[in-house]
């Protein structure tokens, strides 16, 4: 089949796979209520005053907001006054995204990759330049600015030999997607070898940018003042996936010992997972302190200090990891104990923790 009869059944099932993505809207925005909110932009409808020449940064969650931000005093330099359009998939990263607004900057919901919602989105905002990060490879997207001449660069590129297979599947498709970027600036060379190979113009291999994300001395200081309150180390599980910390507390059950030796903290991925993480915790017979309750890392600290040893505590906050990390002496690094990846460990190294990756 042709690539545009390809596009055309891909566009189908995305379009009938709406209602699922309001449905799982709701679900979620029931532990995050900001997935509730301006569900229409995500369908190419705007409240949102319009324009032209908007400099479209599409940062989908935490991470590559972070990454966003490393970029955007360069972006700024070279485009004085520039607008920006900011749009994210999820919530952690719109949450962080506001920071990074100036006056006349706009933040919405990356719009579902169906051609009218993309159509709308390109309509109202009018970019002048897309700029993409990681994987957020759509192909009605990449159509769309290649026929209204709008550049596409995906930035910090990334592609794995299990995705790259996948992709080859619908190769038609895939070839069709990333062919139509304007530059890939890929992370390594194996990551541009298997982008070359989908069709990518990859033009620069300039290692993972979030290695040059700075720390933030805040986060650095709350955990050691968190630190210095406890009289045993701490090991975190950062970032669990699903089945991580159901492992973990089925081993600290089996070995005892290691409660007295340790304190123990879960951090979960996902913040629709915390009260789950909390019964979970509960359910396997320990006690739990959260830290959402306490006004500070260092006053839930102290709290644990006290406690009883078979207390774990469950980092139920956004935005700490730097803070956790910098407070334990070992982080065992989520989603690489069940086969999804894992999670990044850049962000533990680089305050200082070492990392246990399953």
């Amino acid at each position: 089949m042709s690539s545009r009869v390809w596009l055309m059944l891909y566009s189908l099932v995305m379009r009938a796979l709406q209602p699922l993505v309001v449905h799982k809207l709701g679900r979620r925005s029931r532990d995050e209520p900001l997935y509730g909110q301006h569900i229409p932009e995500r369908w190419g409808h705007y409240a949102t005053p319009g324009g032209q020449g908007f400099v479209w940064v599409h940062a989908v969650s935490l991470g590559e907001t972070r990454v966003a931000a490393l970029l955007l005093p360069q972006l700024r330099a070279q485009w004085p006054g520039m607008r920006l359009l900011l749009t994210h998939g999820t919530a952690t990263g719109r949450e962080a995204g506001r920071a990074l607004l100036q006056p006349g900057d706009v933040q919405v919901w990356q719009p579902w990759d169906t051609p009218a919602a993309v159509q709308g989105f390109l309509h109202h905002f009018q970019p002048r330049v897309g700029l993409l990060m990681e994987t957020e490879v759509w192909p009605n997207w990449v159509q769309a600015c290649r026929a209204r001449g709008v550049p596409l660069l995906l930035l910090n590129a990334r592609l794995s030999e299990k995705s790259y297979q996948q992709a080859q599947r619908l190769r038609v498709l895939s070839h069709t997607a990333y062919a139509g970027l304007t530059e890939v600036w890929a992370q390594t060379e194996d990551d541009a070898r298997r982008l070359r190979a989908l069709g990518a113009n990859v033009t620069a291999v300039l290692g993972n940018l979030k290695f040059d994300v700075p720390l933030d001395d805040r986060l650095q200081a709350a955990g050691w003042q968190a630190r210095a309150r406890l009289s045993r180390p701490v090991v975190v599980l950062a970032s669990s996936r699903e089945g991580e910390e159901q492992a973990l507390l089925q081993a600290l059950q089996r070995t005892p010992q290691a409660l007295e030796q340790a304190h123990w903290l879960i951090v979960p991925r996902h913040p629709q997972r915390f009260d789950e993480v909390a019964d979970l915790v509960q359910a396997a017979g320990f006690a739990l302190l959260r830290r959402s309750p306490c006004d500070s890392l260092e006053q839930a600290a102290a709290r644990w200090t006290s406690a009883d040893a078979r207390t774990l505590m469950l980092g139920d906050s956004l935005g700490e990891m730097g803070a956790y990390a910098s407070m334990a002496q070992a982080t065992l690094m989520g989603g690489s104990f069940e086969p999804l990846g894992g999670q990044n460990l850049i962000e533990p190294l680089a305050y200082g923790s070492p990392v246990v990756v399953g």
